[in-house]
């Protein structure tokens, strides 16, 4: 077997940990169970997994989320989306609500009702506690492998978990990965009634399982069966398509029009690529989109496309002038000032970049991509105060997002307060999955005298809450 990257080998040293905890759960598998997995799951994914963290890709997405959830009704969790740099074509859930898109399937994806497809598949399995009842049912062994198996997604190289895997145990155990056609059907049924509800178009579902079914079969022989979570998607597409014939024998206007507005989905696409592909293969994308002359609106989003480019490649006066284009090309698309402002902080043009960024606050408070950027506006241009305020307000709504705890650490630091500064470093390597160092930096808090109180608190619970979870395994 080849020698596992030393990535992969902390993936496993840290994820087998989890090996003690599951079996204390089996048959007995409680919403509380799961809440604590889960937990325990998210710092592990977060110090594993190559996230893509842009405050813009993460808001779009959990909003995604976040209407899906208001159709389907209560939850037991509080779930979390994120988007997996990864090239592998796969989304998953993990246990409590812990839902994951690769950036390879993104890549795939033709329209926002896709998205939203795939994202109520994996909402539905949660629902329906599919992996929490599969995972009382099974043994220690297959626990070990569902954990092995989330390490091989972060990888992503389906040579070294073939070599992983080879092992009858790992083999034998692959119902503990994937699930049941019966939990398919369920979690497709219910995407199905959801998307319906939302006004979109499952004729989606349809589309993104057709993609499935040509990947998976070339992709068959380079990866394990048990390492496909979503098997047979022959029998998944037959059962969706029956669905879709039975809605249409309905009678006409039961279904509302499907959402036509791309824009918003194409620049999400556009801004996951340029920060998952290549700069070559990047620059190749939105050039072939643009030369292939079929849909302007998204040959104008290729154009934005190359200004992030531009701008990756720190050329921020080109990436100027191209998103000044690409604005014209949307006239009324407010998000495109924002996008506007962050490339001219870069390129050194904080007065024109506060203009804009203050213009876009006031619009809409609660925009997390437009009060990040301002923060960092004002402390460019000397307004530590008020910069600190809008992170602080940022914590409130985004409160597991590292990067915002990293600008407080650096702002509390310029202020001469490097106690606080450590403190807030603290939660920034707690949610990059950095517990080890994020539990030295909180205990050192916890005892200091010289800090706010309240930061004291907080430090002394989350070091019991960490505690708790370490106690279970």
């Amino acid at each position: 077997m080849k020698t596992l990257p030393r990535r992969l080998q902390r993936a496993v040293v840290l994820l087998a940990t989890f090996l003690f905890l599951l079996p204390v759960f089996a048959y007995s598998f409680s919403i509380g169970d799961e809440r604590l997995i889960g937990e325990q799951l998210l710092y592990a994914v977060r110090g594993e997994f190559e996230l893509i963290d842009d405050p813009d890709i993460a808001q779009y997405i959990n909003d995604l989320g976040r209407q899906v959830l208001a159709t389907a009704g209560p939850q037991y969790f509080d779930y979390h989306f994120f988007v997996v740099k990864n090239s592998q074509f796969n989304a998953f859930a993990a246990p409590s609500g812990l839902i994951f898109f690769n950036t390879g399937l993104i890549k795939t994806m033709k329209s926002e009702d896709q998205l939203i497809s795939v994202m109520a598949h994996e909402i539905g399995h949660v629902t329906s506690r599919h992996i929490s009842s599969r995972m009382a049912k099974q043994s220690k062994v297959t626990a070990l492998s569902m954990l092995f198996g989330l390490a091989s997604l972060a990888v992503g190289d389906p040579a070294l978990t073939q070599g992983l895997f080879t092992s009858a145990m790992a083999a034998g155990s692959a119902a503990g990965l994937s699930f049941s056609r019966q939990d398919e059907e369920q979690a497709d049924r219910l995407a199905f009634d959801w998307l319906r509800n939302m006004g979109r178009d499952p004729n989606a579902m349809e589309d993104m399982l057709k993609t499935m079914r040509r990947i998976t079969r070339y992709s068959s022989e380079q990866l394990p069966p048990y390492l496909l979570t979503h098997p047979n998607p022959e029998d998944r597409l037959n059962y969706v398509q029956s669905l879709i014939e039975r809605d249409h024998s309905k009678p006409a206007g039961q279904l509302k029009a499907a959402a036509k507005d791309r824009f918003a989905f194409l620049r999400f696409k556009y801004r996951v690529l340029s920060q998952s592909l290549e700069p070559d293969e990047m620059r190749n994308w939105c050039a072939g989109t643009i030369a292939s002359g079929k849909d302007a609106e998204e040959i104008s989003i290729a154009r934005y496309g190359l200004a992030l480019l531009s701008a990756q490649e720190m050329d921020f006066s080109g990436a100027v002038k191209q998103m000044e284009e690409v604005r014209q090309d949307f006239p009324g698309r407010e998000i495109l000032d924002i996008d506007l402002a962050v490339l001219r902080l870069e390129a050194g043009q904080t007065a024109q970049a506060l203009q804009l960024l203050r213009r876009a606050h006031e619009r809409d408070a609660t925009d997390i991509y437009a009060a990040f950027h301002l923060a960092k506006a004002l402390e460019k241009s000397g307004d530590l105060s008020e910069a600190e305020q809008l992170h602080l307000e940022i914590v409130k709504v985004r409160p597991d997002y590292p990067q915002v705890y990293y600008e407080l650490g650096r702002l509390k630091s310029r202020q001469g307060k490097t106690n606080a500064s450590n403190f807030y470093l603290a939660k920034h390597y707690l949610y990059k999955g950095r517990v080890k160092d994020a539990k030295q930096y909180l205990q050192r808090a916890e005892k200091d005298q010289s800090l706010p109180n309240s930061l004291r608190e907080e430090a002394r619970s989350i070091l019991e809450r960490l505690k708790k979870i370490e106690d279970a395994s």
